[in-house]
């Protein structure tokens, strides 16, 4: 099955940009995936192609109209019905690993990309199947970095995409962790050594030396993250008393 995605954007020469190189470009020439680009400018109506107006109450910037995307949206929809539609907007929730992988299963992906101050609130009242989403809390000039992003998260879990089965196993946030440090050879370089453990041919104790350095590095690193792991590594605890004081 290929993976669909279609893109709604002011800039479709940007794609597919990088993701024609490296392993999304082979799995792009392969058919794993394909890419579609619509102009939201095509569904303007005046001779301008004008997409945009000044905000409401006043203030720095232009807004995407509603009318206007929304037909794009609307042709989107007609072409591909069964696919998630979402757009990419600092106003979103992040994207999670989760979800990437629920999309990377699924038929694929139309993204709306933002613009200028970002879009009139009314499409998403009236679209309500938009799905809004951001990489992060961070803005960017527009939504179409971020697509890239979601694209290249999404289509390295495709089938037969990656080299190794098991390569994303183990990644940073699969399991609630940042990922283990990694080395290779030289075994010594500029008066540093490849941690001992890693050479001792134990696969339990090198399994277990990695989970202790990724739960030192997620503390340390990211402390929102371990305080989510922490917590959902006590919550089947907290369940677990809770039904033994409702059985007594």
């Amino acid at each position: 099955m290929t993976f669909n995605a279609t893109i709604l954007t002011l800039y479709p020469e940007m794609f597919p940009g990088p993701l024609g190189a490296s392993i999304a470009g082979r799995a792009l020439e392969d058919g794993k995936w394909s890419c579609a680009t619509i102009q939201m400018r095509d569904f303007a109506t005046d001779k301008h192609r004008t997409v945009d107006d000044t905000p409401a109450g006043g203030g720095a910037g232009m807004v995407l109209k509603a009318d206007i995307i929304a037909a794009a949206v609307d042709h989107a929809v007609e072409q591909a019905p069964d696919v998630p539609g979402l757009a990419m907007t600092p106003r979103g929730p992040p994207l999670t690993p989760a979800r990437v992988r629920e999309l990377a299963a699924g038929p694929g992906v139309t993204i709306l990309c933002g613009r200028f101050e970002g879009f009139d609130e009314r499409l998403f009242e009236a679209r309500p199947q938009i799905e809004q989403v951001s990489m992060g809390d961070i803005v960017l000039s527009g939504g179409e970095m971020g697509a890239l992003m979601l694209l290249d998260a999404c289509i390295r879990l495709l089938p037969g995409v990656m080299g190794a089965a098991l390569s994303g196993d183990e990644e940073s946030f699969e399991n609630g962790l940042l990922e283990y440090p990694h080395y290779t050879r030289p075994v010594e370089w500029e008066g540093r050594t490849i941690p001992e453990v890693l050479r001792s041919g134990d696969h339990a104790k090198i399994a277990a030396w990695r989970k202790q350095q990724a739960e030192i590095d997620t503390r340390l690193r990211r402390p929102d993250l371990w305080e989510r792991y922490c917590g959902a590594r006590a919550q089947p605890a907290s369940d677990a008393r809770r039904k033994t004081k409702k059985d007594k």
